[in-house]
């Protein structure tokens, strides 16, 4: 499973969407919204938005609760 985190920077969503992540022991890989034009076109007002194996899984206000029924955890 490849997970992808959209994000930006100094996104204060993106850091609590990453700590979520961490804590149920994903290590997501990291996409940023203003370095692909893809990306920015797809996801700019978004963010930020998980990826899972290519397709949108959770995006805006992102919490480890709303994570758990994605991951098993």
């Amino acid at each position: 499973m490849r997970v992808v985190l959209v994000t930006r920077r100094e996104c204060h969503l993106c850091d609590t969407a990453l700590a979520a992540l961490k804590e149920l022991g994903i290590e997501p890989e990291m996409a940023d919204v203003d370095a692909d034009d893809e990306l920015f076109r797809l996801y700019d007002w978004r963010v930020p938005v998980v990826l899972v194996d290519g397709a949108v899984a959770a995006e805006g206000k992102i919490s480890r609760e709303s994570l758990k029924g994605l991951f098993g955890a």
